[in-house]
């Protein structure tokens, strides 16, 4: 193997411990650790803490709120404390917790006492490095919003810096940068050159990890191979090659301290073996929290078979499996005969979406899924009148931004035209801050005057052979088919109403950095609905319905497929039914007037969860139009558990909006397929986002993203706090906390419940060998209720082994909540 080749492989190793950072635009929540999922998880917390200097447990107070509100079981908590070898009292273990631990700074970059001159005067060497290189790469990696772009981008970051940094003055012996090799390999050998070889991996994990939110970044954009990457690439190696050629100009040490780096070379030898205390207390939290939701799951399960059939749904509708889509899923059955399921945001479909009158694509699909399919957009035969009126509203809207624009980045055009417009202008000002509510309704008036794309276009889902493209456009038949068979088996269906919709979702924010995070996380952070559109549209088509036969599913001739997005900031459900058949009019009509019934019961909920008892939806729209709401909804703040199994499982549970639900027919599934399926993709996904809420809530200045009021936007890529620094990684403060001293996201590993025997899961997990490592490591836990063995529950206790739950009072109402409060409620 080459020494160029071996180095590369060096940096992959290395970078595997930082997570990957997705842009503003398309933010995708993801475990910040996801580089450590191979070691158990507080061995992963602690080599963590070495390298970027995060907390992975909450703290003392954070137990402590939990404990007094009644979260943490007495006994389950003795248990655990006595496993871990702690015999002392629970309030004086919490005392020596708070004792040994160091204060967290939720906002260090932003401190009102800070002397700014005083800092600037004892940077260190390593630090100007920073200062330096990230300027440079918030330079090169700017998506549209710098004036003046960097200069030679299209040579790469390295060649770029090799090309222009010459000129920069803070750079101390700049004039050697033009001398740098042309191969960034080389520049890292030559630095290196001395140094012993074992000892690399150590340099190159230590400056990876120095500055997480930017190389993490980088390694997204690199490994996605987008558009922007594609005109100005960066790589791994250029960015270490580029910072450790400042760190020899500016005189910083190259190798990480002695102690870190015999902690690496010794494979994490200094964390220990042994869990610590907050280990004991964290499993008691989440096992308290279990055993509730597992015991009504567990008596729902054993009153199924007693359940006969009600008959045809008036309709069918399937959400994606996030946790805001069970409040309004309640709510829509509790209005008639409806049936709601759970099934992955993008429906099944990995593309690559092109929406009409734009050259932006985006990848409409998990992380962990690779686009297969390109879906453009493109008008109908007939529908000339609708597409001009937008083509019309489109040009206006396109004017008004650059106006925007302009004003922002000119001063002298500002104030000329505040000037010209006088108090017209300001009064829109004036409304926008003081009555968003009646600007909702305004905008809302208007988007009912300009027509939507959905109603004068349609995805192209057939298979264009002679299309150009990276990915092939559209899909074959073959594919068609069976992205539609794998929905309806996954879900476990055997029955179809006479109108099932796909509602795809989406969230609406006036000013919100960090908006794409509350959008679909199964579309990679975009709306979900071109998603619903495309699988709505296959499985309407003759031809997929004939093929689907073959597959035993034999559609009704009167179902009708429709798609729809669900805003979940005002529950609002959108339907696209422009091609719905007259037959179908009034089903349709009467679905519209139980969604809007729907959405006022959500809605409600909806606001009392954000502090605003007795609002609802005209609450629920003020915040979406409000531009200085920093909080427009709580997103997926509050998820704990991802539960598989039919919907009348938990169809009379009131899960409080903490539930991932998918739904799933072990009776339907006799080879387990669909439910290998399910764990191997959603549990997975679930898990991510269940771990970027849990350590953005432990150290939110590490693994979050700090205040949202000291947020500055760079390059449409990231924020920063303040001016300058690292690039925040997580989610803000507003996305997690009720007020300063009120943290409303309760930071609980994830708990999936699936029904199911659990003889298949065993032999599911003997297969999948990467998920039993994330549950023998502890990033998620596992329980099975199994239908064949009694309704028992069985929890998963790692190597292939469970232990039976037997629970001491079976309850007798199925109708249980499992609302919990704030962890600072008493």
């Amino acid at each position: 193997m080459s020494t160029e080749q071996q180095i590369h492989d060096r940096i992959e190793r290395a970078a595997s411990t930082v997570g990957a950072v997705w842009p503003l635009h398309s933010f995708v929540t993801a475990n910040p650790l996801a580089g450590f999922e191979d070691r158990p998880f507080h061995e992963a917390v602690a080599a963590a803490e070495r390298l970027v200097g995060g907390d992975g447990y909450p703290s003392a107070d954070v137990f402590r709120r939990a404990w007094e509100a009644g979260q943490i079981d007495p006994e389950t908590l003795a248990i655990e404390l006595s496993e871990h070898g702690y015999d002392a009292a629970p309030e004086a273990l919490l005392d020596h917790m708070e004792k040994t631990e160091t204060p967290v700074d939720t906002d260090p970059d932003t401190d009102p006492d800070t002397d700014i001159d005083a800092d600037a005067a004892e940077e260190t060497p390593t630090d100007r490095v920073d200062r330096l290189l990230t300027k440079w790469l918030a330079a090169f990696l700017d998506q549209g919003q710098a004036e003046w772009p960097m200069p030679n981008r299209e040579e790469g970051f390295y060649g770029a810096f090799r090309a222009v940094a010459r000129h920069d003055r803070e750079i101390p012996g700049r004039g050697a940068i033009a001398d740098l090799p042309d191969d960034p390999v080389d520049s890292i050998e030559r630095v290196l050159a001395d140094r012993p070889a074992n000892r690399w991996d150590a340099v190159f994990e230590h400056h990876l990890a120095a500055l997480p939110g930017w190389t993490g970044l980088l390694k997204q954009r690199s490994a996605a191979g987008d558009g922007w990457q594609s005109a100005y690439p960066i790589t791994l190696a250029g960015y270490l090659a580029v910072r450790l050629a400042l760190a020899e100009l500016v005189g910083a040490p190259i190798e990480p301290p002695a102690d870190d780096a015999d902690a690496a070379a010794a494979g994490e030898a200094a964390d220990g073996d042994a869990a610590p205390l907050p280990e004991a207390w964290l499993t008691a939290w989440e096992a308290t929290y279990r055993e509730e939701l597992v015991d009504a799951v567990t008596d729902a399960s054993a009153s199924l078979s007693d359940t006969g059939g009600d008959g045809r749904p008036d309709a069918q509708l399937v959400f994606c499996i996030d946790t805001r889509s069970e409040i309004v899923r309640r709510h829509i059955e509790a209005t008639g005969a409806y049936e709601t399921h759970g099934y992955a945001g993008f429906f099944g479909v990995p593309m690559r979406y092109e929406g009409y009158g734009t050259d932006l694509t985006v990848d409409a699909c998990p992380p962990i899924l690779d686009a297969q399919h390109r879906i453009v957009d493109r008008p109908t035969d007939g529908a000339d009148d609708e597409r001009a009126s937008y083509d019309g509203w489109s040009r206006l809207l396109d004017a008004g931004r650059a106006v925007v624009h302009s004003l922002k980045s000119n001063a002298a055009t500002a104030f000329s035209f505040v000037e010209s417009a006088g108090s017209g202008y300001g009064a829109a000002l004036a409304a926008r801050t003081l009555l968003p509510a009646r600007v909702y309704d305004f905008l809302g008036a208007a988007d009912e005057r300009a027509p939507s794309t959905h109603e004068f276009c349609t995805p192209t889902v057939d298979h264009d052979h002679d299309a150009a493209g990276e990915l092939p456009l559209g899909l074959t038949l073959a594919e068609r088919v069976e992205y539609a068979a794998t929905a309806f088996e996954l879900m476990g269906w055997e029955e179809f109403a006479r109108v099932v919709v796909f509602a795809g979702h989406a969230s609406q924010t006036a000013n919100n950095p960090f908006g794409s995070s509350l959008d679909c996380g199964a579309c990679a952070g975009n709306p979900g609905g071109p998603s619903a559109r495309v699988l709505a549209t296959i499985c309407n088509q003759e031809a997929v319905r004939d093929g689907l036969r073959d597959r035993g599913f034999d559609l009704p001739g009167d179902t009708v497929f429709v798609a729809g997005e669900h805003n979940t900031t005002t529950d609002e459900v959108t339907l696209y039914t422009g091609d719905v058949p007259e037959s179908h009019y009034e089903d349709v009509e009467r679905l519209r007037e139980d969604l809007a019934t729907a959405r006022a019961g959500a809605a409600a909920e909806r606001a009392e969860s954000m502090g605003a008892a007795g609002a609802g939806v005209r609450d629920t729209e003020r915040r979406a139009a409000d531009w200085a709401e920093t909080r427009p909804e709580w997103g997926l703040a509050g998820n704990a558990a991802f539960v598989v199994g039919p919907r009348a499982l938990t169809a009379d549970l009131d899960l409080d909006g903490r539930s991932f639900l998918h739904s799933y027919d072990w009776a339907t599934d006799t080879e387990g397929d669909a439910l290998e399926a399910i764990m191997a993709g959603p549990m997975v996904v679930t898990q991510w986002i269940n771990a970027q809420y849990y350590f953005a809530s432990v150290d939110t200045a590490v693994y979050g993203s700090g205040s949202k009021v000291t947020h500055n936007p760079v390059g449409n890529v990231g924020v920063y706090q303040g001016n300058g620094g690292d690039l925040m990684t997580g989610l803000p403060l507003q996305s997690l906390m009720a007020a300063d001293d009120d943290l409303y996201h309760q930071p609980l590993r994830l708990s999936t419940v699936i029904h199911a025997p659990v003889d298949r899961v065993t032999e599911i997990l003997s297969r999948q060998a990467d998920l039993a490592e994330l549950l023998d490591n502890g990033w998620l836990s596992l329980t099975v209720v199994d239908p064949t063995q009694n309704h028992d529950a069985f929890h998963y206790d790692g190597e292939l082994q469970w232990t039976a739950v037997r629970p001491d009072e079976p309850i007798a109402d199925s109708a249980v909540s499992m609302n919990a409060p704030s962890v600072a409620d008493d």
